[in-house]
């Protein structure tokens, strides 16, 4: 499945997660880096008005669906791709970190988040070895020193898989930036994902994932700010089922 912004084109082109989790076990033991990031609705709003994360999203090594509506969107384009969420991913990623003996780093949130989810981790995935967590200061900017910094230390502590928990677009940008100036590392883009590890946010119940729901959880626990989000995202979606379509005959 493909999404285009101008020049730049985003795939998603981990279409399933034996596919995702081979393709990962192989660069983990070829010591190559890659940059993740788990695409949703909300992002592709984000990515038609903003070139900047547009590149920066093209630039992902591996792209995988992250909402239903990408699913629905892939199948109506005869493309299917199973759902991954970034939160979803967090363990099973762990547990390969753990199998391959890569060195784990968390970057974004809180100190307590991180802290928290450090233990939960560590204590779920036996050998799992989170080296380093760091917490950027508000305001947080991908392209200034601050970034570069961490990116250095992720490379000379020889991290081989950090999770990005900054939110979208920076965590994006700044797995791209870490692609060419810490070329070993994996950055996996995963939001809230380590949030919910300690209970600093709270997902939706396993009942309402399954009916397709978390988004109704979402906006409720927060209607003044999500409420516009997803009102854009309702927007931009006939748009990209014609889209879908169209790809669906070629």
């Amino acid at each position: 499945m493909e999404f285009s912004f101008g020049t730049d084109r985003v795939s998603v082109n981990m279409p399933t997660r034996e596919a995702l989790m081979g393709e990962v076990g192989r660069r983990f033991r070829a010591g190559e880096g890659f940059a993740l990031a788990t695409i949703n609705l909300d992002h592709l709003v984000k990515l038609g008005c903003d070139p900047v994360f547009a590149r920066a999203y093209a630039g992902q090594d591996l792209v995988v669906a992250d909402g239903r509506p990408i699913v629905a969107l892939a199948r109506l384009a005869q493309r299917p791709v199973e759902l991954m969420p970034g939160s979803d991913l967090v363990r099973p990623l762990c547990a390969l970190a753990a199998a391959e003996r890569v060195p784990v780093a968390l970057v974004g949130s809180s100190d307590e988040a991180l802290g928290d989810a450090k233990r939960v981790l560590e204590a779920e995935t036996p050998g799992l070895d989170i080296a380093w967590t760091h917490a950027p200061e508000y305001g947080f900017d991908p392209e200034g020193a601050a970034a570069e910094t961490i990116l250095m230390e992720l490379a000379t502590r020889r991290i081989g898989l950090c999770f990005l928990a900054l939110g979208a677009p920076r965590q994006e940008r700044l797995a791209l930036r870490g692609r060419a100036l810490a070329p070993g590392v994996g950055f996996a883009s995963v939001g809230a994902g380590l949030d919910f590890l300690g209970g600093h946010q709270r997902r939706a119940p396993l009942w309402m994932r399954k009916l397709a729901l978390e988004w109704l959880w979402r906006m409720l626990s927060d209607p003044l700010r999500l409420a516009p989000r997803y009102a854009r995202c309702a927007a931009i979606l006939p748009g990209h089922m014609v889209r879908a379509l169209r790809l669906r005959g070629r």
